[in-house]
């Protein structure tokens, strides 16, 4: 992390090769915009990010669990309060059943108010007949199946600072302001969920935790006094991809002097961009946020040594968190030479599961997914490697929406190929919807229990 007498400053990865970066036409534009976003106020604030920090300290020691979840790629076209709050609800959802099934406390972070850019694999793809360049998330162009819609458009920065300002507001409303009360959680069962068999599983826990409420009262425990009963804590986080935006929103802390990238409490980088000698890395390493990096089955011992290092060389529980994205076919072999070599080394790092990216395939009919049974094969790999190595599988990182979605196959309600053309809206990858979600948590909880 920075030392405020460092020579590093917010700009300093332009000095470094920096991948998967927009092709901007008119670097006058896009200066302009990232000048006028360095004056606006902070979307986050550092005390925040340094409360995430501890939280996932206590993942890093074994004393709690991660749950890092949301949209693959945020829209602005799908944008209002409802599917904010009904995101939310799935998320929260899952982190009771994590809670009261484990009994271990469950870390709450969104991939929300902020998720809007996507790397990609080729500069263009094909769209029908035609051959137009990428689509890279509604922060740089737009999805439309055009040459004028894919041309990178500075202003979609602003717009997306708007709005990640906006869900911000509305997500620390229904947190902190009793939407988050525990008395509520038979309210955060949506309808297409509550009819299953996840959702009545679901329901039988609110009605567990109703009765420990009243017997908490019995006892005379005064509940209303209890803040930890009524709110809870939720973090944002996205892959920091287009650097020019994260330089823009980062600020220097007035009490420590350090920098802080302000436009989340956590970021992370992929697979694509976490060269050791890379711009990315460069950045990170400046920050005071919680970072992340995901792993792919590639990913060497010395790579993974070499990062701990360069990401958190004074070894903060917390800062740094590992999130594998193998397939369930290469998890158990791909990640516990890594989990031996980092704790050989003393790295207090977290350790957490994305089973979803090293599972996507697309069908014959042309629809990218992914099998929830796959998901839940990297899943419980994540966990006897785990086991295995004698560490603590910190965390699961998932794609997943409040919507009715039909993206993900499988599941207890068996979404099949013939389905997926039904309720397919994900602008880029699969996600799973909220019976699936649901599913996913009770499928952990058992794995934590064991």
């Amino acid at each position: 992390m920075n030392d405020p007498s460092s020579s590093w400053s917010p700009r300093s990865w332009r000095e470094h090769p920096a991948a998967q970066q927009p092709d901007w036409p008119d670097e006058g534009a896009l200066d302009a915009v990232l000048k006028q976003m360095a004056t606006m106020p902070p979307l986050v604030f550092a005390g925040e990010a340094r409360q995430l920090t501890d939280q996932l300290g206590q993942v890093a020691r074994g004393e709690a669990f991660l749950l890092q979840a949301g949209d693959c790629a945020e829209s602005f076209d799908a944008f209002g309060a409802d599917a904010i709050r009904d995101k939310l609800k799935v998320i929260l959802q899952m982190a009771v059943v994590l809670t009261y099934s484990s009994g271990v406390p469950t870390v709450k972070i969104g991939r929300i108010a902020g998720q809007f850019a996507k790397p990609r694999s080729s500069p263009t793809e094909q769209v029908g007949d035609l051959v137009l360049p990428s689509f890279r998330g509604h922060l740089v162009n737009d999805i439309a199946p055009t040459d004028a819609a894919r041309v990178p458009d500075p202003q979609r920065l602003l717009q997306a600072y708007h709005q990640s300002s906006s869900t911000l507001n509305l997500l620390r409303a229904f947190t902190k302001g009793g939407y988050a009360d525990l008395t509520q959680v038979h309210t955060w069962n949506q309808e297409f969920v509550a009819s299953s068999a996840q959702g009545r599983r679901y329901e039988q826990v609110a009605h567990e935790i109703d009765r420990a409420l009243r017997f908490m009262a019995a006892c005379g425990v005064n509940t209303a006094t209890q803040p930890n009963l009524h709110e809870v804590d939720f973090f944002t986080s996205h892959e920091a991809l287009v650097l020019g935006y994260e330089e823009a929103l980062t600020r220097q802390d007035s009490l420590t002097g350090r920098w802080y990238d302000c436009s989340a409490h956590m970021i992370w980088i992929g697979e694509r961009t976490r060269q050791l000698d890379g711009a990315h890395v460069e950045f990170f390493a400046g920050v005071g946020n919680p970072v992340g990096v995901k792993l792919g089955p590639t990913t060497t011992t010395d790579e993974a040594l070499a990062l701990c290092e360069r990401l958190n060389p004074d070894r903060v529980p917390g800062r740094l968190t590992f999130i594998s994205r193998m397939g369930a076919a290469k998890i158990e072999e791909g990640l516990a030479p890594l989990l031996a070599a980092v704790r050989n080394a003393g790295h207090p790092v977290v350790w957490a599961c994305d089973p979803m990216h090293g599972n996507t395939f697309t069908t014959e009919g042309g629809h990218k997914t992914r099998r929830f049974d796959d998901i839940l094969a990297e899943i419980r790999g994540f966990f006897a490697a785990h086991a295995a190595e004698g560490t603590w599988p910190g965390g699961v990182h998932v794609e997943l929406t409040g919507d009715d979605v039909t993206e993900c196959l499988g599941g207890a309600e068996e979404i099949l190929d013939t389905d997926l053309g039904s309720r397919y809206e994900t602008m880029c990858d699969p996600r799973l919807n909220g019976r699936q979600s649901i599913d996913l948590a009770f499928e952990v909880a058992e794995l934590l229990r064991g």
